[in-house]
């Protein structure tokens, strides 16, 4: 055993000062790339630069992974499907306090951080605000000293890559990976056996008892791979754990030898198809298929490294819940109750009761949804070929809750049949959500609206049956990466009039209040948007061939592209101010870009065709002399955390429009907000927390609450007569139908069209149009007062205190996984 401690060992490997940080890059570029540095390119020199920091990442890793042990920490297993982790370079370069010392190595090589991290790709693991949020929660864990780790999968290809072809979408593999990923350690001294498919089957064991097994199934590796996650300066890194699946028999030697060279490789692309690629597309079969199978590889491997860390300690099997929580991240990972049931019941022998006793105080469950639609269930004969153990157990499951519901609500049937884990229909479901609900000691929706819309309506029948088992967490987002390294003047400004302690203290944002009224420091404020309204001109220019007014509005609505979002109201509003500028070149006071960005699902048609139409108006607006003067339309294509940490500084009205009742929380609200842009939005998600902090009349609510929603819902909603009284919305609708902005194509809209009338106009935004319209028409006389908007974007960004990630991770810590912040210093 050596004698020297790590902290001797990352001596030797250098320290952070400049002279040791250009010898690490100069020694990777030697010895891990095989290269010159004296005739590095951008692409090699960011590699040794991301080898340098990893070096200096890992030895607080172990340190860290050490005192877990030695403190003997109850540590936090965050499961998701998704990590959208963006880019590490800056980050990283951020959290270990050395911006000064990498400009400085980087400038010997006549190259800035940008530059060098445009060589970086975004990493693929993640589509939305559901991976963007894991995110952020493992980047406060890590600051906060909280003790825990990420899981999810190793994506080799990602969502997809976006491209705008004729106006529509075209997807493309998201190849992330082809270059490596120097960020990353392979773990293959950690691999875990996971099995599908096969039977169940019923024996006895040797002490008497009847026990069932799992026989004949396949096996496919799971293989660990982590990302070093650090906190911010205070020398504590953890990890994001993610599973690549690889075959348990690479190569089938006798059938090369036969001469079948197909079928001798089955086996390998079979098992590697699992970590392809997220999402597979569900309408087929093979995909919704292939997405259980995803689930479940990943939360089998997690479960096996638990337990085997908690085997390390030589504790009884009841003690796992005082030092592992799982907190399942949307019911994506909820096979993990079943499977964890299975290992204690099945490999160590617990019998039932003590064995669910243990698994209902280890998990938690947050739900993102408040659609019934959205929740996740999965075709029982799907599930039965696939996971046959795991079906009998969801079956015990069930039954042994079916007699608890029973006996608390006697002679309901009806209610029984609703709670059921297992659907009692033609086509039998099982219930993600129930199962969620039932295997974890608490549930929690992400912001104060949802957690009462869940306890209203999903979940009413489980709040009676078990009334003190939900609460909500405010989501949040983290400082370091939204605001300190995205936006560079701002968070210069902010830190030269309050200090630096905002960072890792977001309330302290409220000390730029008294300062919103100061007309020097309003003037510095606008300089900095300006700044960074350029920096996204230069960048769209490059990235896209898109030229952008520096000087106007930007209206910007960038997210998934999914109806709910409503991005139809706000090109319905673009085609109104279209009409306006047709008729009176003058009408409309204010020059606007809107700018678009978001992925729509390979295989939501309307979604998909909403996209067609946003960049088909923004053709004939863009090219008409007699619009463009005030009104222009932007679609930035393939939408990802590198392309919005340029937009979201640069934006000035933030689209917040989903109808009320809909959306969960939102963190993209936040992000805006933080960055001093003002909010049109329905009073949804956490708009209501944003509106409650910044101030109402800093921002732009219109629209029905959710309240309002439900009752116009119940009384008899008729899109038609609303079209048919509003003069401007039925032009809208007509221009849209009539080939305007389609070359004289009259079908191709017609399904967006049939959606809103005979579809029933499902997200109401006809019902939302003019209340809209005329919030925005508010917008344009707020924007013409300078001053105002100044005195409203300052305030904006001195309200977001509340929404710092940090805090939503001491919420999660303090109430519901019961874990306090590590003592570095041991």
């Amino acid at each position: 055993m050596p004698k020297k401690d790590i902290a001797e060992f990352l001596e030797e490997i250098g320290g952070m000062d400049v002279e040791s940080l250009v010898n690490s890059v100069c020694r990777h570029h030697l010895s891990y790339l095989g290269r010159d540095y004296g005739r590095t390119d951008l692409f090699s020199l960011y590699q040794a630069l991301a080898y340098t920091l990893r070096d200096r990442l890992v030895g607080n890793w172990i340190k860290t992974q050490r005192s877990y042990y030695s403190q003997r920490a109850k540590s936090v297993y965050y499961l998701s499907l998704e990590f959208l982790t963006g880019k590490s370079l800056a980050s990283n370069t951020i959290s270990l306090g050395v911006e000064k010392e990498v400009a400085a190595v980087l400038e010997k090589f006549d190259v800035t951080l940008d530059e060098a991290e445009s060589a970086e790709a975004d990493a693929g693991l993640g589509n939305g605000g559901l991976g963007r949020l894991a995110s952020c929660f493992l980047d406060s864990m890590a600051s906060l000293g909280i003790p825990g780790y990420g899981y999810g999968i190793r994506y080799e290809y990602g969502i997809f890559k976006q491209a705008i072809e004729n106006g529509e979408q075209v997807e493309a593999p998201d190849d992330w990976l082809h270059s490596g990923n120097p960020w990353e350690f392979n773990r293959k001294g950690f691999m875990f056996t996971v099995r599908l498919y096969g039977r169940e089957e019923q024996y006895t064991h040797e002490d008497g008892s009847v026990r069932h097994r799992w026989a004949d199934s396949a096996k496919v590796m799971a293989v660990p791979v982590d990302m070093l996650i650090p906190g911010y300066r205070n020398g504590n890194v953890i990890n994001m754990r993610l599973w690549e699946a690889q075959p348990a028999r690479r190569f089938n030697f006798d059938l090369f030898n036969s001469g079948d060279y197909i079928r001798s490789m089955e086996d390998a692309v079979r098992s590697q198809t699992i970590s392809k690629v997220l999402y597979p597309n569900d309408r087929l079969s093979e995909g919704r298929e292939l997405r259980l199978v995803q689930q479940y590889f990943f939360v089998s491997a997690t479960i096996q490294d638990m337990m085997r860390r908690f085997m390390k300690l030589k504790l009884d099997y009841s003690e796992l819940p005082n030092r592992a929580v799982v907190q399942l991240n949307e019911t994506h990972p909820a096979i993990a109750i079943p499977e964890l049931m299975r290992i204690l019941i099945d490999e160590h022998m617990l019998n039932w009761d003590v064995a669910w006793r243990i698994c209902r105080r280890t998990f938690a469950y947050t739900n993102h949804t408040v659609m019934p639609e959205a929740l996740e269930t999965w075709p029982l004969d799907m599930m039965r070929k696939v996971l046959p153990r795991h079906v009998s157990i969801i079956f015990e499951i069930n039954r042994r809750f079916m007699e608890d519901v029973k006996s608390r609500f006697p002679g309901d049937e009806d209610r029984l049949k609703r709670m059921s884990i297992v659907e009692d229909s033609e086509f039998p479901q099982v219930r993600m959500a129930w199962l969620a609900v039932v295997g974890s000691f608490i549930v929690n929706g992400v912001s104060a609206l949802h957690g009462e819309l869940i306890k209203k309506s999903i979940f009413q029948d489980f709040v009676e049956m078990y009334p003190g088992r939900f609460t909500s967490v405010t989501n949040g987002i983290t400082p370091r990466r939204w605001l300190r390294q995205c936006n560079q003047p701002l968070s210069d400004l902010i830190t030269e009039k309050i200090g630096d302690g905002w960072v890792t203290d977001l309330a302290q944002l409220r000390k730029l209040e008294p300062l919103a009224e100061d007309p020097e420091f309003q003037d510095r404020w606008y300089k900095c948007k300006l700044k960074e309204k350029r920096r996204l001109v230069e960048y769209a220019r490059n990235e896209y061939g898109l030229y952008l007014p520096a000087d106007w509005m930007y209206d910007v609505h960038v997210k998934r592209i999914h109806e709910y979002k409503r991005q139809l109201l706000n090109v319905l509003h673009a085609v109104t101010l279209y009409c306006r500028l047709k008729k009176d070149p003058n009408s409309v006071a204010v020059p606007r870009l809107k700018i678009f960005a978001g992925k729509a699902a390979p295989g939501y048609f309307i979604a998909k065709r909403i996209i067609r139409l946003i960049n088909s108006v923004g053709a004939v607006v863009n090219s008409d002399s007699a619009v463009n003067h005030k009104l222009r339309i932007a679609f930035m294509p393939n939408y990802r955390v590198s392309q919005a940490e340029r937009i979201i500084p640069a934006t000035d009205l933030s689209e917040q429009i989903s109808l009320a009742g809909t959306e969960a929380s939102g963190t993209g609200n936040m992000k805006f907000a933080l960055n001093g842009a003002l909010t049109i939005g329905t009073l949804d998600g956490a708009n209501i927390e944003i509106m409650e902090e910044v101030g109402r009349e800093h921002m732009f609510i219109f629209g029905m609450d959710a309240d309002e929603v439900a009752a116009r819902r119940h009384n008899g909603y008729n899109p038609s007569e609303i079209a048919s009284t509003d003069q401007e919305l039925a032009e809208a609708l007509h221009y849209i139908g009539d080939g305007t902005f389609s070359e004289g194509d009259r079908e191709l809209f017609r399904p967006i069209l049939d959606a809103l009338f005979n579809g029933g106009d499902q997200y109401m935004v006809l019902a939302d149009y003019r209340d809209y319209v005329d919030a925005q028409a508010r917008v344009d006389e707020l924007w013409l007062d300078c001053k105002k908007w100044l005195r409203s974007s300052i305030l904006n960004t001195a309200g977001s205190g509340h929404f710092s990630s940090d805090r939503a991770i001491l919420d999660y810590a303090r109430n519901i996984w019961g874990v306090r912040p590590m003592d570095m210093d041991k």
